[in-house]
Parts: structure tokens; sequence; C-alpha cells
């Protein structure tokens, strides 16, 4: 059966099973949380593990969840902060530069056995990962998951405007770059 977000809510809050109410919202939600994050991190044991990461984070704080947004929302939201926390971090650690991320990560989208798309896909996908992390999110957002600035703005806390133009400088760079190569 597919429950509403609100249903999903009132179940978690007013059952006698919450562990069940967020099983369904996990099974609700995996599979588009991992695909957002796996278009930032690319790898897909690192996907995997973030995911566990989010759901973990939703789980502790889902007692506290106000419905002033929805769930899908606020999870996409715990994604983009992990997976952006996850390339800092990945980025301070190996003491290189972010442009030395990117490229390692083009790397690995290069022998990357899970990745089934062709030549065009995968060359779409080295042009976003010269995006900056925050960048990638915002296109990743509104090109794969069509999401609208509106929703954006909840999930990123930023303005509609300053996603527009966030969107049209991703986009411009993704043009520049597919042009050269």
């Amino acid at each position: 059966m597919h429950y509403s977000d609100g249903e999903l809510i009132e179940m978690f809050h007013n059952s006698d099973n919450p562990d069940y109410a967020f099983s369904l919202i996990v099974n609700k939600y995996q599979s588009q949380i991992y695909w957002h994050i796996r278009r930032l991190v690319i790898d897909h044991e690192d996907s995997a593990d973030i995911v566990q990461d989010v759901f973990v984070k939703a789980w502790q704080a889902f007692g506290n969840f106000r419905s002033d947004s929805a769930i899908y929302t606020w999870l996409y939201r715990i994604a983009t902060n992990e997976a952006i926390s996850f390339l800092n971090k990945k980025k301070r650690k190996s003491f290189i530069s972010f442009n030395d991320v990117e490229f390692s990560l083009s790397e690995k989208l290069e022998d990357d056995n899970f990745f089934n798309g062709d030549e065009i896909q995968k060359k779409l996908q080295k042009a976003i990962l010269t995006l900056p992390p925050k960048q990638r999110a915002v296109f990743n957002l509104r090109y794969y998951d069509e999401m609208k600035y509106e929703e954006m703005a909840k999930v990123l806390g930023k303005s509609e405007g300053a996603l527009k133009a966030n969107y049209h400088h991703a986009v411009n760079k993704i043009e520049e770059y597919l042009k050269r190569g």
C-alpha cells in the first residue's frame, strides 16, 4: 500500500510501532535519495554509506519533524548536506584541491561498473563534476529531479533568485565544457 507523507507522519507519531512507519518512509524515498547522492559523489559504495547516514540522522530527528515541509524535502536537505560534507572531508583528508577531487571522481566514473549510461551521459557527468559541490547540487536537483525552485529553496536554504542564477551559471559551465570536449 502506498501511504501519503501525512499518513506516514501520523503513523510514526501515533502508533505502537514507529519503526514500521519509518521503514515505510525509507522504502518510499531510499531510491530517490540514493540517486541524488550518487550524482554528487559518484562512487556507489560512498553513496550507499551516505544514504545510511542520512536515514540514521532522519530516524534520530524524526520525532521532532514538523509537517511544515514534505518528508522528501527534509530528506533531500539532509542528503545534500551529508554529500557535500563528505566531499569537503575527502578534500581536507587528502590535502588535495577541489579540482583534484573532481578529477578523482571523474576517474571513478570511468571505472564504475554500476554506471550504465552511454558516452554522452558519461560526458555530461564529467561536465557536472567540474561544478563546485553546491552548484552541482542545484543543477542535479533541477535537471534530474525536476525540483521546483521553491522546493530547492527549502532543501538548500537559499533564495529562489540565487538558485536560478546558480542553475544558469551551472548550465553555462556545462555547455562550455561540452563545447571544448
